[in-house]
């Protein structure tokens, strides 16, 4: 398995793949802003609006790959572009295929976002996923701290309108100064 940042030429070349990965993941029942069924075309399409975002430095995606070179998983940070934000970023779409886990694959690229972030100055990452899913025990093992919950904030897959839990994760023992 190998984890590796990807430029927007590579992301535009793999849309296929990673448009399945996120069909595979909504059909999955993950709450990542999707609806069931999530038609291909659709999946192409965000996927390709992701490109533009890394082409303009608005958002760093990483893939996992398995040796064959499919892509079993994804994350990405998006930065916020605004001069008060410089010190933070989004931890958007951690998906890992069905197939593929249960084998660390999610927090090795959660790892890697992590650290990139870091490397780079960011101070202070934020994330939030659906209350009670399987994904807020996988933040809460990874030392992410929950600052709150708000309700009704996003259907689920099957429609239904479920609360969503914040977090968020200090990268440096400093706090920013104000």
């Amino acid at each position: 398995m190998r984890v590796r940042r990807v430029g927007s030429a590579e992301l535009h070349a793999r849309v296929e793949t990673l448009a399945d990965l996120l069909m595979d993941t909504v059909d999955g029942g993950a709450s990542v802003g999707f609806l069931a069924p999530l038609d291909h075309p659709t999946a192409l399409a965000w996927w390709r609006e992701r490109a533009e975002g890394v082409a303009a430095g608005r958002l760093a995606v990483w893939v996992a790959e398995d040796g064959g070179h499919r892509v079993l998983g994804t994350v990405g940070l998006d930065f916020p572009g605004r001069p008060n934000g410089v010190h933070r970023a989004e931890v958007v779409k951690l998906m890992v295929h069905r197939d593929a886990r249960g084998r660390g694959l999610g927090r090795t690229l959660l790892a890697a976002a992590e650290e990139s972030a870091a490397s780079t100055g960011i101070t202070l990452l934020h994330l939030d996923t659906e209350t009670e899913s399987p994904a807020e025990r996988f933040y809460d093992a990874a030392g992410w701290t929950r600052a709150g919950v708000v309700p009704d904030y996003a259907a689920a897959p099957d429609g239904v309108l479920r609360p969503t839990s914040i977090y968020y994760k200090r990268l440096a023992d400093t706090p920013p100064t104000s």
